[in-house]
């Protein structure tokens, strides 16, 4: 473990921000900035405000996460993940509360151009989005101990991320936007799922209650499955609906793409495979995401 203290400091504040999940940040904001196009509604700057803001919570909530994960004793030596940078020394607890500060402080400095546009809507999605952020691993009922962190990623990340985007853009809001955040917000939970499979055994040692924990690796390899079919059956309902032409079809090219990503998840025990299973499941939500904005935007 004293090898990581080698590391920059710049290098390790990277590693805390894990850039491989950042992808769960940008693509809902795509998807919403391509329906808003849609509806003849696109605004740059609320678009790249969002954009920003998104980013920021992401970092902010895997800040969090590596703070607070630490105190709670669920990031032992043999975990099979990355190297969280608090537990290991190479940020200090008081410098990572600090940094975790600075970016949701950023984060709502962003928010106030976007209340500006947006409005009272936009204060409580901002003000809930932060405390969700926080409350994943932090205070006294963390989500993430309990069982309730897939559900609160899908909500925040997927239906609040693209649904929000659109709104600063349109300032109204349409059944179809909320459906088409549902297979993105399917597909980030789907990161998560990934994630909790593989920190199965040190969470359950560590009293983090998941739902990987309570379903089991058998459970959790299903609940993948589920995720990532739902995105795929919501996309095509929504054209059998008659919500948008064929072109929003096109996330279907990344079907081919979920192959190897559920073999592994069925098989793979070890931490660098599943490690890399995570991160090609994001850069599949990515992908996902891209198509799917292209499709509105066709």
């Amino acid at each position: 473990m004293n090898t990581t203290r080698t590391i920059a400091p710049h290098r390790a504040w990277l590693m805390a921000a894990r850039p491989k999940t950042l992808p769960a940040a940008v693509g809902p904001v795509l998807v919403g900035t391509a329906l808003a196009h849609a509806h003849d509604a696109f605004a740059a700057g609320p678009a790249l405000a969002a954009a920003a803001g998104a980013l920021l919570l992401q970092i902010g909530s895997n800040f969090a996460n590596d703070y607070f994960d630490f105190f709670k004793g669920a990031d032992p030596g043999d975990r099979l993940g990355p190297v969280r940078v608090t537990a290991s020394g190479l940020i200090t607890p008081a410098a990572m509360r600090v940094g975790m500060m600075v970016v949701f402080g950023l984060a709502a400095l962003v928010g106030l151009y976007l209340i500006a546009v947006g409005g009272w809507p936009i204060l409580a999605i901002g003000v809930l989005s932060i405390l969700a952020a926080i409350a994943y691993t932090g205070g006294p009922f963390p989500f993430g101990y309990h069982g309730l962190g897939d559900l609160f990623v899908f909500l925040f990340f997927g239906l609040v991320a693209v649904c929000g985007t659109y709104y600063v853009q349109a300032l109204t809001l349409r059944p179809v936007v909320v459906a088409a955040a549902v297979p993105v917000g399917l597909l980030v939970t789907a990161i998560l799922v990934v994630n909790n499979l593989r920190d199965i055994e040190t969470d359950r040692r560590a009293g983090k209650r998941t739902l990987a924990v309570m379903l089991g690796r058998r459970g959790t390899r299903a609940e993948y499955f589920l995720l990532l079919a739902g995105a795929y059956l919501v996309v095509l309902g929504i054209w059998l609906a008659g919500q948008g032409s064929a072109w929003v079809l096109l996330p279907w090219l990344t079907l081919p793409l979920t192959m190897p990503l559920g073999r592994n998840v069925l098989t793979a025990q070890d931490g660098p495979t599943l490690n890399a299973t995570l991160a090609g499941t994001a850069r599949l939500s990515l992908l996902f995401s891209l198509l799917f904005a292209l499709g509105w935007l066709l």
